[in-house]
């Protein structure tokens, strides 16, 4: 009677505290307006030791007998309940006074999702402390599994197992399974607070073969950084030989990390890599260094510096702070980027878009011009400002030679814009630069400028259309260390320009193949009259050419920058049409052509370029379909009515059904300059034409392989300019990469590697990874197996 007693008293801890408000709501006792939703510990995913301490003790079984408070004992399907914690076993002893459970016969722990089974286990209940006898285990976090001959709980979170095996393969029905890999330790330490294992004496093997013995290793337990030696990694390089690097990752908090990868170049000598990031709530960045002491090819030291940093400051007279943004990108001499073609950071941060468009078309031409740049900017109300200094690192070529753009120490642009309640849109930009250049390649003088911009417009908009004129002043002081040619040393420069924008929209409901949808017809005129100025002695330090198409062709300058301002009287007009989803909006298809029409001579250019003449521009048709989610079509062409041909044409498609599958192809042309052919994939080589499923476990399978690259073909050289070429397989507890990679430096010379890579899903990876390289050039590439969130103890309750 005692012991029932007691499993009374202990099944029914909770039951007043839960029955209560539901018995009183439905009595009519209380109003359903002053219930009130509040946590509950038993949801939370961790459980803290006090609140654990504090809640109730559940034993069930067939037969239940004891002393009251003192011990209890459960025979036949015994089952202890608490917090996050099952016990079951076919015996189960309970001494309250020391919290002491002993289970025997087949016993199996649930801890948070973490389960042990075997056939004897003694354990302090709110302690976690005790041993369990020849166990097997699962982990939640990782999916790790394995046996051992004894497992010692130290805590809740610590624990030693003896004797052990670890693999993520999922066990199969066969009585002599052996997983593809397994890792073998004398003594296994598992820390769930450090989220980290460590293995003695440990041995990896796959298929059988043994790999690496290993007489210590940590290992992570989840997707979690931790601090640690990385798996090696081993190269083939055409340049830099055989290589072998053995990076450490340093976590030093949750949001600073390090990694340290000294490398071994059989050719060059030995590299030290550096990294460090951070990230905090209002600013972070990264630093990466190389530095070679002594490179055996160049004779002579070797280093590369890249650093970023974005943040807000704060500050008391701006709207949201002061936002500054630093780019620094420094390397030792010229031949750097030949030598290490995928070192250091982007010669293309934080560029504008006028030295974007200038640099950014010619990959090789980027990697040679490397920006130091530094900018602090503001916003008071209709107030925008910035500071910047831009200073350039150009990497020479002695058979190529190219002239270094201007450094900008500094440069200052404020900007104010409002609209007035009349919708009338106003701003002004001022921007003053100072352009400094040291180099023999440039040959005009250095120089400081004022450019300033007035402009004011209104827009009237309606359904059936819209019209905007708009008016604008260009402003331009310069001021010279050396004269011109003409002897001056100040230039002054003022141009108005008007342009006047203005279209129409109709709209049917029509039907192709079969599908309903609304077509619109949206013909546009945009009429521009800018008087001409002589600037033929002015110097070039930002202006490049306007890339002529659908959009840049309604625009009022033919320029980027601020060094030339095209005169231009001219009309441009055209038509486009779009397909839509009368249900959701999407676009289905889009289908456009403009032209130019010139009634005056265009006599602003370039240094060096050729008035403009024809009256007719070229015509340009671009056009898009996306008939279905999978498939996207694009394609421009300009066409020159005179020769009856087109001089510049791309082409595109994309074709992506499900995940992990993914084909796209490019053509591009450019008549008596390049003529290019672009593919890239990743696709299953099993079952190649079946479309993807929209599940990605199931797109991507167990047993797979998987094709992966991107050709890169020059039609004018009859020669491959980059290549990625390889192949993915994917066996769900284990991953294999082998990619080849040939990256044209020159129209000569190509850098080859060959990277293989081993990846033992949720526990290393051995070998060269080639993940950057795919999602560098692979467009829509997924990685296999991708790091997910980390599962709940929800997920695998028991």
């Amino acid at each position: 009677m005692a012991a029932l007693a007691r499993w009374r008293k202990l099944g029914l801890a909770l039951s007043p505290g839960l029955l209560a408000p539901a018995l009183a709501l439905a009595q009519g006792e209380v109003p359903p307006e002053t219930l009130q939703l509040r946590n509950s510990a038993a949801l939370e995913q961790a459980i803290s030791p006090l609140t654990r301490s504090l809640l109730p003790t559940f034993v069930s079984g067939d037969l239940i007998t004891g002393r009251t408070d003192l011990e209890t004992v459960v025979q036949g399907h015994a089952m202890l309940r608490k917090g996050d914690m099952v016990i079951r076993a076919d015996r189960l002893d309970y001494n309250q006074p020391t919290d002491l459970a002993r289970a025997s016969g087949h016993v199996r722990i649930n801890k948070a999702g973490n389960v042990y089974e075997g056939p004897l286990m003694e354990l302090r209940v709110d302690a976690f402390e005790g041993f369990f006898n020849q166990p097997s285990y699962h982990f939640l976090a990782n999916g790790a599994h394995g046996q051992a001959d004894q497992i010692d709980f130290l805590d809740d979170q610590r624990a030693v197992i003896h004797n052990a095996t670890f693999t993520t393969c999922k066990r199969q029905g066969a009585p002599d399974w052996m997983p593809a890999w397994i890792l073998k330790a004398t003594q296994l330490s598992i820390d769930n607070v450090e989220d980290m294992g460590a293995a003695e004496g440990a041995l990896l093997s796959f298929k059988g073969v043994p790999l690496l013995p290993i007489p210590y290793l940590t290992f992570p337990l989840s997707s979690e950084r931790k601090s640690g030696l990385l798996p090696p990694t081993l190269g083939v390089d055409n340049v830099n030989g055989f290589e072998v690097a053995l990076p450490y990752y340093w976590n030093i908090a949750p949001n600073r990390d390090a990694t340290f990868t000294p490398t071994v170049m059989t050719r060059r000598g030995v590299n030290l890599g550096v990294e460090f990031r951070y990230l905090e709530p209002t600013y972070s960045g990264a630093t990466e260094l190389d530095w070679m002491p002594s490179d055996k090819l160049r004779d002579d030291k070797r280093w590369s510096l890249n650093a970023t940093h974005q943040g807000t400051i704060d500050s008391g007279w701006t709207d949201s702070g002061l936002a500054l943004n630093l780019s620094l990108n420094r390397v030792s001499d010229n031949d750097y980027w030949r030598d290490f073609t995928r070192a250091g950071g982007s010669s293309t941060q934080l560029l504008s878009a006028t030295e974007t468009a200038l640099f950014a078309a010619n990959t090789l031409l980027t990697q040679r011009l490397l920006a130091n740049d530094a900018r602090l900017a503001w916003a008071n109300g209709p107030f925008s400002s910035m500071v910047r200094t831009l200073k350039w690192q150009t990497l020479q070529d002695a058979t190529a030679a190219i002239v270094p753009p201007y450094d900008r120490m500094p440069q200052i642009a404020t900007r104010y814009a409002k609209t007035t309640a009349q919708d009338l849109n106003l701003s002004a930009d001022v921007d003053y630069t100072q352009f400094h250049s040291d180099s023999t390649l440039t040959k005009q003088a250095n120089a400081q400028r004022i450019f300033s911009l007035l402009q004011t417009s209104r827009t009237w908009r309606a359904p059936e259309g819209f019209i905007t004129p708009k008016l604008q002043l260009h402003a331009t002081q310069y001021q010279f260390d050396a004269p011109l040619s003409n002897g001056a040393t100040q230039v002054s420069r003022v141009v108005p320009t008007f342009s006047l924008d203005s279209g129409l929209v109709f709209e049917r409901d029509t039907q192709f193949f079969g599908r309903a949808l609304s077509q619109t017809l949206e013909p546009r005129a945009f009429y521009v009259h800018t008087p001409y100025r002589d600037q033929s002695l002015l110097p070039n330090y930002d202006s490049g050419a306007n890339d002529f198409n659908i959009s840049t062709v309604y625009t009022e300058n033919a320029f980027v920058g601020n060094d030339r301002i095209s005169d231009s009287h001219l009309l441009t007009l055209g038509v486009t049409s779009r397909l839509l989803d009368p249900d959701t909006g999407a676009e289905a298809a889009r289908f456009g052509i403009a032209q130019r029409l010139l009634f005056d001579d265009q006599k602003v250019t370039l240094p060096g370029g050729v008035p403009l003449t024809d009256r007719l521009s070229d015509v340009l048709l671009g056009g898009s379909v996306n008939w279905t989610p999978h498939w996207n079509v694009n394609g421009t062409i300009q066409y020159n009515p005179d020769i009856g041909r087109s001089v510049r044409s791309t082409v595109g498609a994309s074709y992506r059904p499900g995940s992990y599958r993914t084909l796209t192809a490019a053509y591009r042309f450019q008549r008596n300059s390049s003529e290019q052919i672009d593919l890239g994939w990743q696709w299953p080589l099993a079952n190649m034409w079946r479309s993807g499923r929209s599940d990605a476990g199931e797109a991507r399978g167990a047993g797979r392989w998987y094709s992966v690259g991107r050709l890169n073909y020059s039609m004018n050289e009859s020669q491959m300019v980059n290549t990625v070429l390889g192949f993915e397989y994917d066996a769900d507890c284990w991953l294999g990469r082998i990619v080849f990679e040939r990256l044209q430096t020159s129209t000569a010379t190509a850098t080859q590697r060959i990277m293989f890579q081993l990846e033992f899903v949720g526990f290393s990876r051995l070998g060269v990874s080639p993940l950057k390289t795919l999602k560098d050039n692979v467009p829509g590439y997924q990685i296999l197996h991708a790091p997910a969130g980390e599962p709940s103890r929800f997920s695998n309750y028991d």
